[in-house]
């Protein structure tokens, strides 16, 4: 939490702005943009490229308002099976919901949505009526037949020809979804496919923040995109078609270098010219590269995201949503850097409060757990639990404490509302524990706000807490995490349980 900059979003701006615009002009004035990463709220990019504003995105798409057309993809099996975007906590369904608000609060419409992959699966079915219920355009694509080796019948009527083509007004439609494999790409090349049938010389390309094409292979900031992705099993490498048309090293990752024979075959097909590209690196428009002022900073920056995707994966193998491969592989990248754990400074300080916890608390039953947090002048901060609150809600209340320069003796909760929510979950919520939540503490340090001139300077630097980094020795609870998130606090934990009961209702 230095408060170093390694990113210039305006530079980056004017860079990406004048390589899509030079592509639609290349494109007939009809470029079909596939969107990769997160549209908005890319909290992946800002974590690595310190500076990066999560919204940039969005501010290139209100320079190219007017000009541009956006489409939402999703996959019919994220629905179904409820695939969660972590940063947020959300389905992938609801993230789509959600996009589509964030996007017309800012004026934007979405043309359409198209699920894809569709098999009439019954949560997508409901999707699909739920948003043109609400008078939204929606489109169904069926997997591609022939996909991918029969290019014949990939692009003929019985392939791209059997998805309903989608209308638009404007000369660059830009192609997203919430996350990899939400169809875009086959979207794309369905709409170029109807495009040419109807004469019209339309053309795709890609715009992918990660990896960075002009970074080495190794840079960390390359190869904390491939911890990002260890648990869908993608890798960078030289983009082998790039070295061979010109001579130079460019990064890609393996899906679009294995997809690039049979899309460039099948954009030759469609187009009925020559080669359209000669490598997946051609077919990018990326200009992060060129946004990075400051290399070591965004070094740096990425070396600690590498080592917070190894605890996500590894409380994730334990819960059971991440497999022990997915674990391995980011243990590697750690490796391949030279890091270990400890070397997040958060995770020391956190262990230590949970041993010291512990010592005072010998001979109790239960778990003792310790936690950290960075603040945003280097200052640690820690907190732990007790039978009256969690280790997350001590944790913040020592942390505003500080900032407020509150002296440590001074209670900022009055015993009285912490005794009437206690007696609330135990006598009529019938909970096991009357210890308080995050979420919980907040409310009570908002009721007590009101009353307390002091308690309200404490209220007041909750918002400095936004982006700190912050590791906890257990899993926090529902409640610990979703008040932590609503912060925007970086969090990270050991792959412990915080309570040996195996339902938390």
């Amino acid at each position: 939490m230095n408060g170093k900059i390694g990113f210039d979003n305006a530079k980056y701006l004017a860079e990406q702005t004048s390589a899509i615009l030079e592509r639609v002009k290349r494109s007939d004035d009809k470029l079909y943009l596939e969107f990769g990463g997160k549209l908005l709220f890319d909290y992946h990019a800002a974590r690595v490229l310190p500076g990066y504003d999560p919204n940039v995105k969005m501010k290139l798409l209100r320079g190219l308002k007017g000009q541009a057309d956006i489409m939402l993809c999703i996959y019919a099996g994220d629905i179904e099976r409820r695939k969660v975007r972590a940063d947020f906590g959300i389905t992938y369904d609801a993230d789509a919901l959600k996009l589509i608000d964030d996007l017309r609060d800012l004026g934007i419409d979405v043309r359409a949505v198209v699920i894809t992959r569709f098999e009439n699966q019954p949560s997508a079915r409901i999707f699909k009526n739920k948003l043109e219920r609400r008078g939204l355009r929606v489109y169904t694509h069926r997997f591609t037949k022939g996909y991918p080796t029969d290019i014949e019948t990939i692009v003929s009527d019985e392939g791209y020809g059997a998805n309903e083509y989608i209308e638009t007004e404007h000369p660059l439609v830009i192609v997203t979804g919430p996350g990899p494999g939400s169809g875009k790409l086959a979207t794309c090349l369905s709409q170029l496919y109807h495009d040419h049938k109807r004469g019209r010389k339309s053309g795709y390309a890609k715009f992918e923040t990660f990896p960075i094409w002009n970074l080495p292979l190794k840079h960390p900031v390359n190869v904390a995109y491939e911890a990002a992705t260890a648990d869908i099993g993608d890798f960078n490498l030289i983009d082998p078609f790039h070295l061979e048309a010109y001579g130079k090293s460019a990064v890609n990752y393996n899906r679009d270098v294995e997809v690039f024979p049979v899309l460039e075959r099948i954009l030759e097909k469609i187009t009925g010219a020559g080669a359209v590209y000669k490598s997946p690196t051609d077919m990018g428009c990326n200009a992060a590269g060129f946004g990075i002022v400051e290399d070591e900073v965004c070094r740096e920056a990425a070396k600690q995201e590498l080592i917070r995707r190894y605890f996500r994966y590894y409380c994730e193998y334990i819960v059971g949503f991440a497999d022990r491969e997915t674990v391995q592989r980011a243990e590697l990248l750690m490796k391949e850097l030279g890091l270990k754990p400890e070397d997040r400074r958060v995770v020391a300080p956190a262990r230590e409060a949970a041993r010291e916890a512990m010592e005072k608390g010998k001979g109790n039953k239960g778990i003792f757990v310790g936690a950290a947090i960075e603040l945003r002048d280097g200052s640690l901060v820690t907190g732990k639990n007790s039978p009256l609150m969690h280790a997350s809600s001590s944790l913040v209340l020592n942390a505003v404490k500080k900032l407020a320069d509150i002296p440590d003796r001074i209670p900022l909760l009055s015993p009285g509302v912490i005794d009437s929510v206690a007696r609330l979950k135990e006598d009529v919520m019938g909970a096991n524990s009357v210890s308080l939540d995050l979420s919980e503490v907040l409310i009570c340090l908002s009721i007590n706000a009101s009353t307390n001139p002091t308690v309200q300077m404490a209220m007041e630097k909750l918002k400095d807490l936004q982006g700190c980094e912050v590791h906890m020795t257990h899993m926090p609870t529902a409640g610990d995490e979703a008040g932590l998130r609503r912060f925007g606090i970086n969090l990270t934990s050991d792959p412990e349980f915080a309570s040996k009961s195996l339902f938390m209702g």
